[in-house]
C-alpha cells in the first residue's frame, strides 16, 4: 500500500466529456485522482489522473476497483458517480430490455459504487458522495423518458442516503447540469424498437437535441461545480450547475402546473 496525504478523488466515467473534465478539475485542486473507465488500456491519457478498468454495472467489477483503489492510496474522500448513458425515443420506442439497461448503469451503477466505498467512509468518518443527476431529474423531458427516470431515481436515492450516513461523517450530494456541450450521442442508447406514430416528433426532437447540446454549458463549467460540491465545507444538497438550471428547477416548484406544462411542450415543438 502506499499510502498519500493527499485526498484522493475516484471519478467514474472518466474517459470523456463531464467526467474527463471532471478528473482534471480534482488534480487542479490538489488531489489524487483516479479515473475509471470500462476500457482504460484504450482511453487517451489524462495528466495527473491514474486511469482504470471498471464496468458499473458489474459487481465484482466494482469491488475490484475499489479494492485496488484502497490498496494503493489507503484511502477514498471522494467519490463521483459519473458514469452514464443517455436514451432517446418516446417510451413506447424501446423495449423493457433497453430500459433496464440504462437504469443498470445511471442507477443500479451509482448504487454499487456507494455500496462499495460506503464502509470504508463510515470507518475513518469522513468522506463525500458526489452524484450526477440532471435538470431532467427535475423536470420532465419528453423523448427521453427512460433516460428522465433513471435521474429522478438518482434524486430520492441521494436525498435518502444522505440522511442515513451523515452521522457517520459522510455526505451524500447531487449536481444538476442542463444540457452540456459534450458528445453525448456516443454513449446514447437509440431506441430499439422505433414505432412509427412518433417518427415524426422524433425528428423535431432530434434537431431540439442538436441545438441544445451546440448551445449547452461547457464540461468544465460542470465540472467546476462538481469539485465544489465535493470540497465544500458546507455542502448543499444540490448544486444546479447555472443559475438557468436553478430558475427551471424553482418555477418547477412555483409556477402552476398548466403554465409549466404549456412551456414544456413549446419547448420541445409539441402541438398544444
Amino acid at each position: 500500500m502506499v499510502l498519500t496525504t493527499e485526498r484522493v478523488a475516484l471519478v467514474t466515467g472518466a474517459s470523456s466529456g463531464i467526467g474527463r473534465s471532471t478528473a482534471s478539475a480534482f488534480v487542479d485542486a490538489g488531489f489524487t485522482v483516479v479515473g475509471t473507465s470500462r476500457h482504460a488500456g484504450t482511453t487517451a491519457p489524462i495528466l495527473g489522473v491514474d486511469l482504470i478498468d471498471l464496468d458499473v454495472t458489474d459487481d465484482e467489477s466494482v469491488a475490484s476497483a475499489v479494492r485496488e483503489v484502497l490498496a494503493r492510496f489507503g484511502r477514498i474522500d471522494v467519490l463521483v458517480n459519473n458514469a452514464g448513458v443517455g436514451s432517446t425515443g418516446a417510451a413506447e420506442d424501446s423495449s423493457i430490455t433497453q430500459d433496464m439497461q440504462v437504469f443498470d448503469v445511471n442507477v443500479f451503477g451509482v448504487m454499487r459504487m456507494t455500496k462499495a466505498v460506503l464502509p470504508h467512509m463510515r470507518e475513518r468518518r469522513s468522506g463525500r458522495i458526489v452524484n450526477i443527476s440532471s435538470l431532467l431529474g427535475v423536470v420532465p423531458q419528453p423523448f427521453m423518458a427512460a433516460y428522465a427516470a433513471s435521474k429522478w431515481a438518482i434524486e430520492g436515492y441521494t436525498e435518502s442516503v444522505d440522511h442515513e450516513v451523515r452521522e457517520h461523517g459522510v455526505r451524500v450530494v447531487m449536481v444538476e447540469p442542463a444540457w452540456t456541450n459534450t458528445a453525448f450521442e456516443e454513449n446514447n442508447l437509440v431506441a430499439d424498437r422505433p414505432v412509427d406514430a412518433y417518427a415524426k416528433q422524433r425528428s423535431v426532437f432530434a434537431e431540439f437535441m442538436v441545438e441544445s447540446f451546440a448551445e449547452g454549458d461547457e464540461a468544465s463549467v460542470v465540472s467546476s461545480a462538481i469539485v465544489s460540491a465535493a470540497t465544500d465545507l458546507k455542502p448543499k444538497l444540490r448544486y444546479a450547475v447555472t443559475n438557468r438550471i436553478a430558475r427551471v428547477a424553482m418555477m418547477r416548484r412555483f409556477v402552476p402546473t398548466s403554465a409549466f406544462d404549456a412551456q414544456i411542450r413549446k419547448l420541445n415543438r409539441l402541438p398544444r
